[in-house]
């Protein structure tokens, strides 16, 4: 967990995210953050913080252009301005619309107990309660792998033979206050109106890393459009990404709307490509509509990704060695090998593992959501997110019923006014708002 309270969490996490975007700190500052670090002086970080945004230099050969502004960003995607997809009439729309809210939640719920945990220990694990390759809920193991204390607390209720509906998770939060707020404000929503949401829907608590820094900056007194950059050094981690799909969900088809309705909430908490990463997945789920295969949403959405950025490149080499007959194995090795020094929530490496496990899951949803478990990283947010696109492509008549079943058609959220939300009403209110927006 990273304290946004804290000094000893933070100052070194935005040292870390200055060098892993093209900065160096000088020689000096950085000796005094690295002495600091290692003695946990906390009121010394707290005094070098300052230091870090007005002494970071680029270095020279930095090869990536990434702007934080919705018209360069635009600028740089190849599908802005291409004419619009027709998408599918209301009875397979509610279908699929209903099947990618319970993709999901079944993605999610998947990856819940082993979040955090290390490729090679997922392995261990599964292997050893004969769930691998994983193909369903997680099993409940006697045994843990080697440097495994104990499963994520929502082993309780999100392993094979526990799950009684979709349990509270912040990936799917966001995606039913991504409702409420397009159903309040409309589609001209700003992150002035997202802010005031969490403030008045999220408990503080329930939220992480870059949200919760963005929660504390604007109560802080920070203003809303500079809430985003204000000492915040998890801004290109997966906070934004999980909470694009219903931007996909109630644009089918546009993939473009849903980017630029993504933008609006991912600027109040994300630069970079924290943004991009939001705007992406959104166009990914809007293409998924429209298209027949994963491999094929996943080659519509390139379009959507801003040339000359980190993201671009990781979305692209996961296609390449696909197309060049390489094996998901190999995908995660690139990725682990790459990704190596970045968070295990970071928005890179997380993107790369949807995208494996979308085009190595070959359309068939419990292979695809297995597999990007079995990647490890954020397992519970990228497998929702491949859920979403599964259920999308699919329907909901088409997902596995032993996946499905567990739900009982019901949510628990930390969204206030929203606890023990009905899956099947929830997707009725997003189908209207699809339906508004032809």
């Amino acid at each position: 967990m990273h304290d946004v309270l804290d000094p000893r969490d933070t100052v070194p996490d935005e040292a870390e995210q200055l060098r892993l975007s093209g900065y160096a700190l000088p020689a000096e500052l950085q000796s005094a953050l690295d002495t600091a670090s290692r003695a946990g002086d906390g009121p010394s970080l707290h005094l070098l913080e300052p230091r870090l945004a007005s002494e970071a230099t680029r270095v020279a050969d930095w090869p990536y252009d990434e702007p934080d502004d919705a018209a360069s960003i635009f600028a740089r995607m190849s599908g802005t301005g291409m004419p619009r997809t027709r998408a599918p009439e209301e009875a397979e729309l509610r279908d699929r619309i209903t099947g990618a809210w319970l993709g999901r939640c079944v993605g999610c719920c998947v990856g819940k107990p082993i979040e955090g945990l290390t490729p090679g220990q997922i392995r261990q694990y599964l292997a050893e309660a004969d769930a691998w390759p994983l193909l369903g809920y997680v099993p409940l193991s006697g045994r843990l792998p080697d440097g495994v204390e104990k499963l994520n607390p929502s082993w309780v209720d999100a392993t094979l033979g526990n799950v009684d509906g979709m349990p509270r998770d912040d990936d799917i939060d966001y995606t039913i206050l991504g409702l409420h707020v397009l159903e309040t404000y409309g589609r001209s929503f700003t992150r002035h109106d997202i802010a005031h949401e969490w403030l008045d829907k999220l408990p503080f608590l329930q939220t992480f890393t870059a949200e919760r820094i963005v929660y504390r900056n604007v109560v802080s007194g920070i203003p809303v459009d500079e809430a985003a950059a204000w000492r915040n050094p998890y801004r290109e981690w997966i906070g934004a990404l999980i909470r694009a799909d219903v931007f996909g969900y109630i644009n089918p088809g546009l993939p473009e709307e849903a980017a630029r309705l993504a933008f609006a909430d991912a600027s109040l908490s994300h630069t970079g490509n924290g943004i991009y990463g939001e705007m992406w997945a959104a166009a990914l789920v809007a293409e998924a509509f429209v298209s027949a295969t994963a491999q094929e949403a996943v080659e519509r959405s390139r379009r959507w990704i801003p040339r000359g950025s980190r993201l671009e490149e990781a979305v692209d080499r996961v296609i390449e060695l696909h197309a060049g007959g390489g094996s998901w194995e190999d995908a995660i090795a690139w990725i682990d090998e790459t990704f190596r020094e970045h968070s295990w929530v970071h928005t890179l490496n997380n993107a790369a593992v949807i995208v494996a496990g979308l085009i190595w899951g070959q359309n068939d949803p419990a292979k695809a959501i297995g597999l990007t478990v079995q990647a490890g990283y954020d397992t519970d947010s990228s497998a929702a997110t491949v859920g979403s696109v599964m259920g999308a492509i699919l329907g909901a008549a088409a997902l596995p019923a032993p996946l499905v079943v567990p739900l009982n058609d019901r949510i628990r959220s930390a969204v206030r006014g929203y606890d023990n939300s009905r899956i099947s009403e929830l997707a009725e209110r997003t189908l209207a708002m699809a339906l508004e927006g032809r």
